[in-house]
């Protein structure tokens, strides 16, 4: 039963998406602690995998399926309107590394050559994770905190959100490059 977790833990992801979406409309805090949640399910449903050697079929595609599920979900979110944080450009160029990373990945995995992950994608989920989740806390401040912040401080926190997806974007190109770089892979 224990072996089953992590598998359970990536469902409960795949499923928070939808209700985070529902949820953003009216209750964006709310949608803020689902979105919080299923972050910490992706930490855990790796970490339990491992330390219980349970790796799965059913986890190495779902798990990162959920994740960019959900993120490329926050982030669509966070580029409509009213919210407009962050630029259309953006969601299209994580979208697009996403798509192009997993289509290739799967061509090697037919071939029987598995490419890990490398820390240069972990960095780029921590940091798209932080960033949504910043964005989501200052997009629900207003209905968390009963005063609004002088206009001068809530630009700058805007324009600094706006600065943060940037260079998230940056380095998510950076981190999908390691994929397409032509090398002799065993």
């Amino acid at each position: 039963m224990i072996q089953h977790i992590p598998n359970a833990l990536t469902l409960l992801r795949v499923i928070a998406v939808p209700v985070f979406i529902i949820t953003m409309d009216k209750y964006p805090f709310t949608a803020l602690l689902i979105f919080i949640g299923a972050s910490i399910t992706d930490f855990l449903d790796g970490y339990l995998a491992r330390k219980l050697n349970v790796i799965s079929n059913f986890g190495k595609i779902m798990d990162p399926l959920a994740d960019k599920i959900l993120i490329i979900s926050a982030m669509i979110l966070l580029s409509l309107p009213p919210i407009r944080y962050i630029h259309w450009i953006i969601v299209a160029i994580v979208t697009v590394r996403e798509l192009a990373v997993t289509v290739l990945r799967d061509y090697y995995r037919s071939k029987n050559i598995i490419i890990a992950a490398n820390i240069w994608g972990k960095i780029k989920t921590v940091l798209q994770m932080v960033g949504i989740i910043s964005a989501l806390l200052y997009y629900s401040y207003g209905f968390v905190i009963d005063y609004k912040f002088e206009a001068s401080v809530n630009n700058a926190i805007l324009l600094s959100i706006k600065i943060f997806f940037w260079i998230v974007a940056v380095i998510t190109v950076l981190s999908g490059t390691n994929y397409f770089i032509i090398k002799k892979r065993k």
